[in-house]
C-alpha cells in the first residue's frame, strides 16, 4: 500500500496551488497634513510621539491610577480578549483540514448457533426433554469474534482551499486583536472623560460653596446694617435671595459628582460605591500640556486601531474568497485502513489476521445549479462591502482628529477670553463694594457685580472641563492608549495536541 499511494501524495503535493485572490493592502489617500487651526495654549506638532500612555502628559496620579486598573479588570476588554483567544482556536481548527485524520476501532462478538429460541429466551441449555413431544437439543455452538482497526484520511489540498481558509483564520485573530486594543482606546478616553468630569464638578462645587461663604457674610453685614437704619429691608432681601440662587445650584453639581463615581467604578469592574472614599477627596482637574503630538493623517494609517482592524477583515474576505473558487476544482482524497481480525484473542496480532487496503479517491462537483459561482460572486461582495468600510473608517478617523483640533483651539480661545472677563468682573465687585460701602450707589450694582463674577468663574471651570475632554478626544481619535504587545492567548502551535 505504501508503495503506491506514497508517489501519489507526492505528485499531488508537488501540483499544489492556491486558487483566488491574492491579497494586498489597499492604498488610500489620506492629506498631507491637518488643518485645524492653530491653538494659542497647546500647538500641534506634526512629529511622531508615542502615545501609548497619552494620560501620562496630564501629570494626574490617580487617573494614571485608574486607568492601569482598568485595562486589568474592565469587564469589555475581558470579553474581548476571549474573542481573540476564540479566533485562535478557529486557526487550530483551520490548520486542521491540512492533517490526516485517523481513528481506530476495536470491537468483540460472540455468535451462538443451533439454540432454541424459546430456550434462549428462558436462558435453559435446550429443549424442555420433561415435557410431552420435545425433541433433544444440544446446547449449540458459539463462536467469538475480535477485531481491531485504523483507518486514515487525508484531503490533500491541491488548490490550496484549506491553505486560503488559514490566513482567513489568521486574519480573523488579527481583526479580534485590534478590536480588543481599539477598546483600550475607547476606554482610556471615557476613564479620562469621566474623571475630568468629577474634578471639574468637584472645583465647581468648590467655587460655589466659597462664594456661598462670602455671601452669607455679606448678608450678616447688611443685616447689621438694616438693623442701625442705614439700609432697607430690600437689601437684606436682594442679598438672601442671591445665597439662595447660589446654594441651589449645589445639590446638581454634587448628584454628577456621584454619578461619575459610579461611572468610573463600573469601568474598574467594581461596585459603584466602591471608589467613594478614594475619589470624594477633592483634586484639581489636569494641566493642559504645552505640544500635542497630532503626527501626519498617515500616521492615522498605522496608529488607529479601528482601522488596522478593518484592514484585517479585508484580507479575512479576500481569503474567504479563494476558499469559495477552491470548491470549484476537485478534491484528492488518501483513505488507508489497516484491519485485524480473528476469533481468538490470542491469534488477534498474527500476521495472518492482518489486513490493509489504500484507497485514492477524486470527487469534482460537475453541477450544482450554479451555486458555487454564485458563491464566489457573494464572497466578491463581501470584499467590496470590507473595502468601502475600511475608506469609511480611514475617512471617519481623518475628520475625528480635524473636529477634535478644532474644538480643542476654540477652546482654548474661550478659556482665555473667560480669564480676562473674571479678572475684570472681579475687580468690578471689588469697586462696586466699595462704593455702596460709601454710599455713592445703591445695592442692585453689588448684586449684579457679584453675580457676574460667579457666573464667569463658573464658566471658567467648564472651559478648562471642555479643554481636557477634547484633548482626550483628541488622543483617542489619534488612536492612542494601546499597547503593541497585547497578546492574550498563545499562537496554535503552543497547545496543538492531535490527541
Amino acid at each position: 500500500m505504501r508503495a503506491r499511494i506514497f508517489p501519489l501524495a507526492a505528485l499531488l503535493l508537488s501540483a499544489c496551488t492556491e486558487v483566488g485572490p491574492n491579497y494586498h493592502q489597499p492604498e488610500v489617500a489620506t492629506p498631507d497634513s491637518f488643518a485645524g487651526e492653530n491653538a494659542p495654549l497647546s500647538l500641534p506638532d506634526s512629529s511622531q510621539a508615542d502615545l501609548t500612555r497619552w494620560w501620562s502628559a496630564l501629570h494626574d496620579t490617580e487617573l494614571d491610577s485608574l486607568i492601569s486598573r482598568a485595562l486589568t479588570a474592565n469587564l469589555d476588554l475581558k470579553t474581548a480578549a476571549s474573542r481573540v483567544r476564540e479566533a485562535r482556536e478557529q486557526e487550530v481548527i483551520a490548520d486542521a483540514a491540512l492533517q490526516p485524520s485517523v481513528s481506530a476501532a476495536a470491537d468483540t462478538a460472540q455468535l451462538h448457533s443451533g439454540r432454541n429460541f424459546l430456550s434462549l429466551l428462558s436462558g435453559s441449555s435446550g429443549a424442555d426433554s420433561s415435557a410431552p413431544g420435545a425433541a433433544k437439543s444440544s446446547g449449540g455452538t458459539s463462536t467469538s469474534l475480535y477485531s481491531l482497526g485504523f483507518d486514515a484520511t487525508w484531503e490533500i489540498d491541491v488548490f490550496g482551499g484549506a491553505r486560503r481558509a488559514i490566513e482567513a483564520a489568521e486574519a480573523g485573530t488579527e481583526a479580534a486583536r485590534w478590536e480588543m486594543r481599539d477598546g483600550e482606546v475607547t476606554l482610556t478616553a471615557e476613564i479620562a472623560t469621566d474623571y475630568i468630569g468629577l474634578r471639574a464638578a468637584q472645583a465647581r462645587l468648590a467655587i460655589l460653596e466659597g462664594e456661598l461663604k462670602s455671601q452669607n457674610a455679606t448678608l450678616d453685614l447688611i443685616s447689621a446694617r438694616a438693623k442701625g437704619g442705614f439700609v432697607t429691608q430690600l437689601d437684606v432681601n436682594q442679598q438672601s435671595a442671591l445665597g439662595a440662587t447660589t446654594e441651589a445650584q449645589i445639590p446638581p453639581l454634587e448628584a454628577d459628582a456621584r454619578t461619575m463615581e459610579h461611572a468610573i467604578a463600573v469601568l474598574l469592574a467594581v461596585d459603584p460605591d466602591a471608589l467613594l472614599d478614594e475619589l470624594d477627596k477633592t483634586a484639581p482637574m489636569p494641566d493642559i500640556p504645552a505640544s500635542l503630538p497630532v503626527g501626519l493623517p498617515s500616521d492615522l494609517l498605522r496608529r488607529r486601531p479601528d482601522i488596522r482592524e478593518a484592514e484585517r477583515k479585508m484580507a479575512q474576505a479576500s481569503a474567504n474568497e479563494g476558499v469559495a473558487v477552491s470548491k470549484l476544482y476537485p478534491t484528492f482524497n488518501l483513505i488507508g485502513a489497516l484491519n485485524t481480525a480473528s476469533n481468538s484473542f490470542g491469534s488477534l496480532f498474527n500476521t495472518t489476521s492482518l489486513n490493509e487496503i489504500g484507497v485514492g479517491m477524486i470527487n469534482w462537483p460537475l453541477f450544482h445549479g450554479g451555486e458555487s459561482h454564485a458563491n464566489i460572486r457573494a464572497k466578491e461582495e463581501e470584499e467590496q462591502q470590507d473595502y468601502l468600510a475600511y475608506q469609511k473608517v480611514v475617512l471617519a478617523a481623518v475628520q475625528d482628529t480635524e473636529d477634535a483640533l478644532v474644538r480643542y483651539a476654540a477652546e482654548q480661545r474661550r478659556y482665555l477670553a473667560l480669564g480676562k472677563a473674571l479678572a475684570r468682573d472681579q475687580s468690578s465687585t471689588t469697586i462696586a463694594t466699595q462704593q455702596y460701602q460709601a454710599g455713592l450707589i445703591n445695592y442692585v450694582n453689588v448684586l449684579t457685580a457679584q453675580s457676574n463674577e460667579l457666573q464667569v468663574n463658573d464658566q471658567l471651570a467648564q472651559s478648562k472641563q471642555a479643554l481636557a475632554t477634547d484633548l482626550a478626544s483628541l488622543y483617542k481619535a489619534l488612536g492612542g492608549g494601546w499597547h503593541e504587545d497585547d497578546d492574550p492567548g498563545r499562537t496554535p502551535k503552543d497547545h496543538y495536541n492531535p490527541f
